[in-house]
């Protein structure tokens, strides 16, 4: 073997080694990912799709049954598909004008000359509110027989709703409550209007852009990100919408029992009800974990349909000016 290639030889061991080394480097690094995504995703998500294939009622072993929760969930359990048709009412309307409401609202903030920190404050505020406490007080301030916004509504001669106690107008109600807690977007708003080049805005002017067209041809392309990033974040918290509607529900059916009583979440009609609820509904009072691992992945399904239909969008908001 001459020396030649003896030096090629161990030029590659070296090689070898030090790409090793940078590897277990590199792992080393990503561990602390690593080890969360394994425990606290991929573990999950795997664990789930096993149960949703189990017949499991979290006390004896679990028996594989095949398609039977799933057969179940889709073709028995009738609180399914109102569950799935609410949760898609929530997240193409609640969702939409929580959006349409905060980069309005962070307009308009923008534009005022003076108070503008005390009008920031206000709105931020009821942000803050625990979700419990808020949802509270609107279902005693829309009570349509002592609450104060059907007797002002009624004193001007308007029609005065239900609300949370009429099927048809729960929902609506849920969105108000999630418009009036808007600070978050407003303040991501604000910050993302804040950072448009001024210079934009004077070349637009110079052109003869009026204020829509400064908006459309200006501010829409450069908070494009912003708007997504509100968007998705707003899908992802709208499937989890859990607390609002079984409070909502809960104090309006007058159903406020102790601990250990089961309550069936949906008041009224099962308007209220989401998948969320299904969820904790069916594995935590009714111990079926096959049946609540399906409604689980289901919702996981959605989750991920939308957001990659929202990426793919992504572009139409940048050429909305084309």
């Amino acid at each position: 073997m001459t020396t030649h290639t003896l030096r090629t030889k161990r030029r590659r061991s070296g090689l070898v080694a030090k790409r090793r080394k940078q590897a277990l480097r590199t792992a080393a690094f990503m561990s602390p990912w690593l080890i969360g995504f394994s425990v606290f995703f991929a573990y999950p998500l795997i664990s789930t799709v096993y149960f949703s294939f189990m017949k499991y009622d979290g006390f004896r072993p679990p028996v594989f049954n095949g398609l039977d929760n799933w057969t179940y969930v889709f073709s028995e359990y009738p609180m399914f598909w109102p569950a799935l048709r609410n949760t898609l009412w929530l997240v193409l309307v609640m969702v939409t004008c929580r959006v349409l409401f905060g980069l309005g609202i962070g307009l308009l903030i923008t534009k005022i000359k003076t108070g503008a920190g005390v009008f920031r404050t206000l709105f931020y505020l009821p942000y803050l509110a625990p979700p419990v406490a808020a949802t509270l007080a609107f279902v005693f301030l829309l009570n349509p027989g002592t609450g104060p916004v059907n007797s002002i509504l009624d004193s001007i001669g308007l029609p005065t709703p239900g609300w949370f106690t009429d099927a048809g107008w729960s929902k609506p109600a849920l969105t108000a409550l999630a418009l009036w807690g808007i600070g978050d977007l407003m303040v991501i708003f604000m910050a993302a209007l804040l950072d448009v080049p001024k210079e934009q805005y004077e070349a637009a002017e110079l052109d003869g852009a009026s204020a829509w067209q400064r908006f459309r041809f200006v501010t829409l392309p450069n908070i494009s990100p912003i708007v997504m990033f509100a968007v998705v974040t707003g899908v992802i918290q709208t499937m989890q919408y859990y607390t609002q509607p079984l409070v909502a529900g809960k104090v309006a059916s007058g159903i406020i029992g102790g601990s250990g009583q089961q309550f069936e979440p949906g008041y009224p009609e099962k308007s209220t009800l989401t998948l969320p609820q299904l969820v904790y509904n069916v594995g935590f009072q009714r111990f079926d974990y096959g049946a609540a691992a399906v409604i689980a992945l289901v919702l996981f399904v959605l989750s991920m349909v939308f957001t990659a239909f929202l990426m793919r969008r992504r572009g139409g908001l940048v050429q909305v000016g084309d």
